[in-house]
């Protein structure tokens, strides 16, 4: 058989901002590859992109969750074929009701119909896993065949045996879907899990199909 070539090791420090668009129509044109990252709104979302791509404001951090309300893109570089999303957060209490149902539309359109979609980074705070929201997204990625990443954020703020029992909790509720999810611990803190994190998009970017047309 024929060795399975290797898959390139993406530089995510270059990451730079494209544009910020409050619908999936106005967001980049839909080619080449892109990782989207969601997560309820104060699971982390923007610290674990700025980690990753070891820049300290590149997704907008704020004390106030619920500000990321726009669908903003960033591109490798000069190569605005590889892209990394920044998906508006979700299910925050004070955000009004009618704004949630509006983000989960987007959010829907996004995830059912962006062709150059390769894969779901999904943030969930180690200590409050799996909401319902979660599951929502969830369900949209399973619709599609779409594989998602799941980062345990926040790992930092527990010990290390409690943080383990969630992540083992986590994979076991989740087993019905372990050909299409993988998990892991993260600490955008601590720095914990970039490796395992970039290495899953470098797999996902690296792919010459979108997601749902292998299967």
């Amino acid at each position: 058989m024929p060795a399975t070539p290797a898959v390139k090791a993406l530089n995510y420090a270059t990451a730079r901002f494209m544009k910020s668009a409050p619908t999936l129509a106005l967001c980049p044109d839909d080619a080449g590859a892109e990782v989207a990252f969601a997560g309820r709104s104060n699971a982390g979302k923007s610290s674990a992109i700025n980690a990753l791509t070891r820049q300290k404001a590149l997704a907008r951090t704020s004390r106030t969750p619920g500000r990321t309300q726009l669908i903003n893109s960033f591109c490798l570089g000069n190569d605005e074929a590889l892209r990394l999303i920044d998906l508006p957060g979700y299910g925050y209490a004070k955000v009004p009701g009618a704004v949630k149902r509006e983000w989960q539309a987007h959010l829907s359109d996004y995830l059912c119909n962006r062709q150059s979609l390769r894969g779901l980074v999904l943030m969930m705070d180690v200590r409050h896993p799996l909401t319902e929201f979660d599951e929502l997204l969830l369900s949209f990625a399973d619709e599609r065949d779409l594989p998602v990443h799941i980062l345990l954020t926040k790992a930092d703020k527990l010990k290390k045996g409690p943080a383990s029992a969630s992540l083992q909790k986590v994979r076991k509720q989740l087993i019905e879907w372990e050909d299409l999810v993988t998990v892991q611990l993260f600490s955008a803190l601590k720095k914990d899990g970039l490796e395992t994190l970039s290495a899953q998009l470098d797999k996902w970017l690296d792919s010459p199909e979108p997601a749902d047309e292998d299967h």
